[in-house]
């Protein structure tokens, strides 16, 4: 057997059928439907007790704040009411020492302190302002206050739009106090301290934040049902009738229900961990099992971009060591290239847990060139294989390819399923159509907004997704073309701005979605108008 044969082989172990990807949706459902009634299932189904999505047609000057991680980023956002919008942020670095603080309020004051000079530079009128009314003695009321979104991206027990209590620090942070508290009133404690005119108005989970941001920039009145991410992690975000959530009688809190919605954040990185149904190869069984949280996040394993370089190495790992292959072997470089001798460097990150990075697989998928140059090099450059073959480079381009199409297919049953689930390609009537309206049905759409280094830059991925979906029983060829995916950016900047937005004025979102005539298909472009901010992909 040849070693284009032998990567074929190893690439098979990954192929995802039509009727596999159809038992995930039907598993995915169920999951859907069982996190909406009981809390601790594998998929969370968080109520984020956001419950409208804008239109693009709203206007005015929000605040968000995102700490993710070991920056802060304070942003202003200027809606135009055109669907378009205007950012000013700035971005500073936490000092580690504030990461381990002794107590909260060290951290929380500093970010106060960076919110008080973003306001002293970008919006000193309004600070002076409500300066000059409190030396005077006025109460200032809501509408002199900036409103603003706190995106934090750590675990919280969310008991309202506004209010949300620590559950435990990731990413080097270390603060044992706050454990158990308020993020929101924390800062808003040291916020008030300053005498800012700001009030935190949402607590905002960054896919929450993408669902929101691309349902303000996408074209047409069509409210968006689906914010996903596919990037480093993977996670979606979606709108729910709010009687399907029967949990909320259990957990409570306070929510606005004359929408009949809410967004409900899936968690779906942790979907099916118990293997029902999710593909496994030796490679998946090893990542997982080395990893640093076996059992946890499994279908993310299989998805996400911190996890597909893991699994292609471990494969190229398995076809070195096996001894029987001619990967980087001089048999298979002496018959492709003359002078060749294939070495690979003893420190090369082959050898390394984590040494391939997601990058190279973009990089091999896209070349087109001549002996699959560019691979080569990447070989040489990225994993210390010096003077591969061209065979090798195509023996591991079939490897990538495998790989990612499966990345791809499994996006599209978590897809698939909310489509189906919440049932937006259902055409509901309640009354006999005129001809104009059964023409605005014809150009309706199920929109989604995606965000990540995957589907934005990854070659082909949005097209294995569309591959796909066109295989989804209730989905099909018809149902794939009604289906609009645009890029959404920034959700933890525009997103967490407009959740901001709609805590405080909810009557002046446009489009709640799911409110719908006696005729229409949930979630329907209704009539189009060009955006120019978001880049949309639509068959």
């Amino acid at each position: 057997m040849g070693l284009i044969d032998d990567a074929k082989r190893v690439a098979a172990e990954f192929e995802y059928s039509a009727q596999d990807v159809n038992k995930g949706v039907k598993e995915f459902i169920r999951q859907m439907d069982e996190g909406l009634q009981e809390t601790g299932k594998s998929l969370s189904q968080i109520p984020t007790y956001v419950t409208a999505v804008p239109n693009g047609t709203e206007k005015g000057v929000y605040l968000a704040v995102d700490l993710g991680g070991t920056n802060f980023r304070v942003c202003s956002i200027k809606l135009n009411g055109d669907t378009t919008f205007s950012l000013t942020q700035s971005k500073v670095a936490i000092p580690h020492e504030l990461m381990v603080a002794k107590t909260s309020k060290e951290l929380f004051s500093f970010l106060a302190k960076q919110i008080e000079s973003f306001i002293k530079i970008h919006h000193i009128d309004h600070f002076e302002e409500h300066h000059q009314r409190r030396q005077n003695g006025q109460e200032p009321t809501d509408e002199h206050f900036l409103q603003l979104g706190f995106t934090f991206s750590f675990p919280v027990h969310q008991l309202s739009i506004n209010e949300g209590r620590l559950i435990r620090w990731t990413k080097g942070f270390d603060i044992a106090d706050a454990i158990g508290k308020d993020v929101c009133n924390l800062l808003q404690s040291e916020i008030d301290a300053l005498h800012l005119p700001v009030k935190v108005a949402a607590l905002v989970n960054d896919t929450v934040g993408t669902l929101m941001a691309r349902s303000y920039t996408s074209p047409g009145k069509t409210g968006t049902l689906l914010g996903a991410i596919f990037g480093t992690g993977t996670n979606g975000a979606y709108v729910e009738k709010l009687n399907k959530i029967t949990k909320l009688k259990k957990v409570g809190g306070d929510f606005d229900t004359s929408t009949g919605n809410m967004v409900v954040n899936t968690e779906w990185g942790s979907f099916d961990n118990q293997m029902s149904v999710l593909p496994d190869t030796p490679y998946d069984t090893a990542l997982d099992k080395e990893s640093n949280n076996p059992g946890i996040q499994m279908f993310e394993k299989r998805v996400s971009g911190m996890f597909l370089g893991e699994v292609l190495r471990r494969a190229i790992l398995s076809m070195i060591r096996e001894g029987k292959t001619e990967l980087f072997r001089d048999e298979s470089s002496g018959t492709n290239d003359v002078h060749s001798t294939c070495t690979i460097a003893n420190d090369s990150p082959l050898y390394q847990q984590w040494g391939v990075d997601t990058s190279f697989l973009s990089i091999a998928q896209a070349d087109q060139s001549a002996g699959h140059h560019i691979t080569r090099q990447a070989l040489n450059k990225d994993l210390g294989v010096d003077a591969a073959s061209s065979e090798d480079a195509q023996a591991i381009k079939i490897l990538v390819e495998a790989i990612g199409k499966r990345a791809a297919r499994l996006s599209a049953v978590a897809i698939g399923a909310i489509i189906i689930s919440t049932g937006n390609l259902t055409l509901t009537t309640g009354e006999a159509l005129s001809d104009k309206e059964k023409g605005d049905l014809e150009e309706e759409v199920v929109d989604i907004g995606v965000d990540g280094s995957l589907v934005e830059y990854y070659p082909g991925f949005e097209e294995y997704i569309r591959e796909a979906l066109r295989e989804i029983e209730g989905i099909g060829e018809k149902g794939e073309k009604k289906i609009r995916i645009g890029i959404a950016k920034d959700g933890s900047g525009v997103g967490a701005a407009l959740i901001a937005l709609v805590r405080r004025m909810p009557e002046v979102i446009g489009q709640l979605v799911c409110s719908q005539p006696a005729y229409t298909i949930q979630g329907g472009l209704m009539t189009a108008q060009q955006s120019t901010v978001p880049r949309d992909i639509a068959t």
